[in-house]
């Protein structure tokens, strides 16, 4: 079997910037629903928690699957 290391560094360090990105857009949104919030736009900022919820959950798959190509 030829020797992926460089190859699962590339991709770990691919979905390392990914995940940055990520928590970027989390921020943001997080931002934009307290705006919402304070402003009286109860039902677009639930929409926005909702959003952020699926970024929560594929940032953990994603940092799983680096750890799994560092480790590997």
């Amino acid at each position: 079997m030829p020797d992926n290391s460089e190859a699962n560094i590339a991709t770990a360090d691919a979905l390392t910037l990914l995940l940055h990105n990520q928590h970027g857009l989390a921020a943001a949104i997080e931002e934009i629903t307290c705006w919402l919030s304070e402003n009286g736009v109860e039902s677009v900022a639930a929409n926005a928690l909702a959003a952020m919820e699926t970024l929560d959950a594929n940032a953990q798959a994603i940092t799983n699957a680096i750890m799994t190509l560092r480790q590997s």
